[in-house]
């Protein structure tokens, strides 16, 4: 039997260069699903991303989806695309494994919490406040080389990542701390600077996007702190979960998280294409 994708509409591009376009899964010609393609924006760094991949039920079981996703790869390759991106949700146990299989490797996940009406409380002597103007510079500097350290080490070029962390950076924090929306803060114990939070708004639920102890005061419990303060944020501001990113082989953060009771709802994985 012969598995091919036949394109369903023109191919597509955004306005910021990225490219998608939608198939159907035909085993002889017959459709038995779809997959959606999709590039990023970046040409000095050519990803293509699975957007979507569906088997049809009668069709299931049968190894269709796993043809369908090297057929995927093949038209990403011929975009020229050299890593290819898929994010799988939690309870997609057969598209994991599939996924797994064909080479692909756990990048990232992202995690949520239910929160209840009650903030938490800090624990004795611990407080947050507002990080100044002054701290901003040296922090943004420091969360920029962290971040592009972060893809580098899961596969992305050098260059590319540095781009990727001004870019992004830019995009999220265009007027620093007085960028509407977010909040960076510092984490003082007994009047001593111990870590820093920047907390946001994501899909209108509170997001953490970096928590961080400082070096100096690592394994005293700070970052249970800076958890609990960012918990206490999202309740006062009447959100009712919150959600993180943990890059793979953080283990110290993946277990503090699961440790507060933060559960994986969507992985991120990737793959070199040779």
């Amino acid at each position: 039997m012969t598995t091919t994708l036949r394109p369903t509409e023109p191919l597509q591009r955004d306005a910021d260069g990225a490219a998608s376009r939608r198939y159907q899964v035909c085993v002889n010609s017959r459709p038995v699903g779809a997959v959606h393609l999709g590039t990023s924006p970046d040409p000095g760094d050519p990803v293509g991303r699975i957007l979507d991949l569906r088997i049809e039920e009668p069709d299931r079981r049968r190894g269709r989806g796993t043809v369908a996703a090297l057929a995927a790869e093949e038209v990403l390759r011929g975009w020229g695309c050299t890593r290819i991106e898929v994010s799988v949700p939690a309870e997609a146990e057969v598209a994991l494994r599939t996924a797994t299989a064909l080479g692909y490797v756990l990048r990232n996940r992202h995690l949520r919490k239910p929160l209840g009406d009650t903030p938490p409380e800090l624990p004795a002597g611990s407080r947050g406040r507002p990080m100044t103007a002054a701290e901003f510079g040296p922090w943004r500097e420091a969360h920029q080389e962290d971040y592009a350290r972060s893809w580098t080490e899961r596969g992305m070029p050098e260059a590319a990542a540095r781009a990727k962390a001004l870019r992004d950076a830019a995009a999220a924090l265009p007027d620093g701390p007085a960028t509407p929306g977010m909040e960076l803060g510092v984490l003082e114990h007994e009047g001593t600077a111990v870590g820093t939070l920047w907390t946001g708004v994501r899909e209108g639920e509170a997001f953490v996007y970096k928590v961080e102890s400082d070096p100096a005061h690592r394994g005293r419990g700070h970052g249970r702190t800076l958890m609990l303060l960012a918990e206490a944020r999202a309740i006062a501001a009447g959100r009712r979960a919150i959600l993180l990113n943990v890059f793979a082989g953080n283990t110290p953060a993946e277990r503090l998280y699961e440790s507060l009771g933060y559960r994986t709802i969507t992985r991120h994985l990737y793959k070199n294409l040779l």
